[in-house]
């Protein structure tokens, strides 16, 4: 049900989250990034976004899902924040892509 995620909106509210974005790193998988994944960290994580809606866990491949989030820094605007927000609410009802 995603319900893990919920802790998550207190992130949102004291501004170190926002609501869409990328998928949060760890410290030590930072180590690890090449040049091109850290475009991943130029914006704030979000409790969602577009790895969320395109297939969550069933998504493996690093790479796609650093394609999904340059997608979304590259083509970023509020339309398609809220086009992600209504997938996520959808995704999650129908749980598809999680494990």
């Amino acid at each position: 049900t995603s319900l893990d995620e919920f802790p998550q909106f207190w992130n949102v509210l004291n501004g170190t989250m926002s609501l869409v974005g990328t998928r949060p790193i760890l410290q030590d998988e930072l180590q690890k990034y090449e040049l091109h994944h850290r475009a991943r960290i130029a914006i704030k994580p979000g409790i969602t976004g577009m790895w969320q809606v395109s297939g969550r866990s069933d998504i493996t491949d690093f790479e796609e899902v650093v394609r999904l989030d340059t997608e979304y820094i590259s083509n970023w605007n509020f339309g398609l924040d809220i086009k992600i927000l209504f997938k996520t609410v959808m995704t999650v009802l129908k749980r598809e892509g999680s494990v």
